[in-house]
């Protein structure tokens, strides 16, 4: 009795044409658990009016006093500078005592630390300002 090595037919040069779908089956039974567990989170969130962003055209008036923080913490009322907090208390208490009260508007760079632009605004608050207001630049166009 030999051993046949060789092909015994022509069977093995048929194409199997069935594909598997095992890993197919596998795939998407994942990603339906993972959209299972996903979904309820993002649905059930807490309802929150979220602001609206406005661009709003302000015209500077005369009466308005403008303050101004530079990227190292210096604090400038309109353009002269003003030596600490103390004396810009102090400016802000006369601007506080005119009827009616001008606005505050406040400039700060970019670059100044949040504490230099705080201690203006904190300044305002002890001196009585009512109306106190930001000056920023609006966002570029189509970003």
């Amino acid at each position: 009795m030999g051993m046949n090595v060789g092909s015994s037919g022509g069977d093995e040069d048929e194409v199997v044409s069935a594909i598997n779908t095992t890993p197919l089956v596998d795939v998407m039974l994942v990603l339906l658990i993972i959209f299972l567990i996903t979904i309820p989170v993002v649905t059930t969130s807490v309802p929150v009016s979220l602001p609206k962003e406005s661009i709003e055209v302000r015209e500077s008036k005369p009466e308005n006093i403008i303050i101004s923080v530079d990227q190292t913490g210096a604090i400038f009322w309109y353009d002269a500078k003003v030596p600490n907090t103390q004396a810009l208390v102090g400016k802000l208490k006369t601007v506080s005592q005119m009827k009616p009260q001008p606005e505050v508007q406040i400039r700060g760079d970019r670059g100044a630390n949040y504490d230099s632009v705080g201690k203006v605004v904190y300044a305002c608050q002890r001196a009585g300002i009512a109306k106190l207001s930001f000056i920023t630049e609006p966002p570029p166009r189509g970003g």
